[in-house]
């Protein structure tokens, strides 16, 4: 079959790889029909290669149809439609009883000190492979794909593998009252999804980017928006449009890689000149991320608000400014999204006639699979208008 391989630092390429098969009883084989690029596949193209393995398949954000099951799986036949949710949850563990899927004890990256396995996305989180690829070999058929009905078209559905989970929970944990004002840093695929349900909460939201295409797809569904790069300060334009006060709460779907954050920037690039043994050791045990947007959101966040973190961080020494966290009364809550914690709400929206948070036309670019490596390479640079694409194998 093909799929997308990392081959190197910023590197990827379409090959042919063998097909998965069914390996336990419980595992099912899906055929791919659209899968998804995301903001945190940029990671494994660069800074996060020390981690990668050339050849690994790539991608974690796929939907499609079952074509084989295990003799173990009931609740799924070939010919049944489903998304596959980007982290690998049995579904019965402690963790995953009490809603913490991502934390899945059966999958847990105990080696690494990580949490649940991901779909390709790297030896830090169990190495296996992902699902920018023709098929997926899926395990715990009965509790981790989540089947959908025929019908509407892929899109509708496609973005409860990650996307629509992600910006959930990140909504869910900023916890804004009704009416209250929400601060979202960064308006790529989970900024901007992010900003459509907290709009469709009733939420004011207030979007922050520099790339004029994203502050503009927001701002046509009723957020305020302010580009970074023309204010002194994104604190001040925010106690500007509060009253004095700040936002009641803060997303920042920006994470490591944050423009504005020189020092890091360097010490990240600086890092690729160093063996890849010496980078992996460096990364977990001295690494730095760039902090410009989290430092930022601690800023305009209002005293006793709340941030949410779902932009990836990953460095194990970052420096945080905890007098004026403690002094204003900062809750922080972060972390991956746990899918199945919020896949019946997210379904209940997504099963309504009207498209309600405009899934279907959320993606911008459609590309055949052959196109990932020049996509990778566009999304990056923020070419072409490209916020979210969607690839057909």
């Amino acid at each position: 079959m093909k799929a997308v391989t990392w081959q190197g630092r910023q590197d990827m390429q379409v090959v042919e790889v063998p097909d998965p098969v069914i390996e336990e009883p419980t595992d099912v084989v899906v055929e791919i029909t659209s899968t998804g690029l995301c903001g945190s596949d940029l990671h494994l193209y660069d800074p996060l290669t020390p981690f990668m393995t050339a050849g690994d398949v790539v991608g974690h954000e796929p939907m499609g149809i079952v074509r084989e099951v295990g003799s173990a799986v009931q609740t799924l036949q070939a010919g049944d439609r489903v998304v596959v949710p980007f982290n690998i949850s049995c579904g019965s563990c402690w963790m995953c009883d009490r809603g913490l899927f991502s934390q899945c004890e059966t999958t847990q990256n105990r080696d690494s000190g990580t949490g649940a396995s991901l779909f390709g996305y790297s030896k830090l989180y169990g190495q296996v492979p992902g699902g920018q690829a023709e098929l997926l070999r899926v395990p715990f058929g009965d509790a981790l794909p989540i089947k959908v009905p025929h019908g509407a078209p892929d899109d509708r559905f496609l973005f409860l593998s990650d996307v629509l989970p992600t910006a959930w929970q990140a909504v869910e944990y900023a916890d804004v009252e009704d009416g209250g004002t929400l601060l979202v840093i960064g308006a790529g695929p989970i900024g901007d999804m992010a900003t459509r349900i907290g709009l469709h909460r009733g939420l004011k939201v207030i979007t922050v980017d520099s790339v004029r295409e994203r502050l503009a797809r927001v701002h046509g569904r009723g957020a305020e928006t302010i580009d970074h790069t023309e204010v002194d300060g994104i604190g001040d334009r925010v106690r500007e449009l509060t009253d004095g006060r700040g936002a009641d709460a803060v997303i920042d779907a920006v994470g490591m890689e944050a423009h504005g954050s020189p020092v890091a920037e360097a010490a990240q690039k600086a890092l690729a000149l160093l063996p890849k043994k010496v980078q992996e050791k460096m990364m977990l045990n001295v690494g730095s991320d760039r902090l410009a947007a989290l430092m930022s959101g601690i800023d305009a966040v209002r005293r006793g608000g709340t941030i949410s973190i779902s932009g990836v961080y990953g460095a194990p020494t970052d420096p945080l400014p905890m007098f004026q966290l403690f002094d204003k009364q900062v809750q922080i809550r972060m972390g991956q999204a746990n899918v199945h914690r919020w896949s019946d709400d997210i379904l209940a929206l997504l099963d309504q006639e009207e498209d309600v948070l405009g899934v279907e036309s959320f993606a911008t670019h459609h590309l055949p699979l052959d196109d990932a490596p020049e996509a990778y390479r566009k999304f990056r640079d923020k070419e072409d208008g490209m916020v979210k694409v969607v690839f057909t194998p």
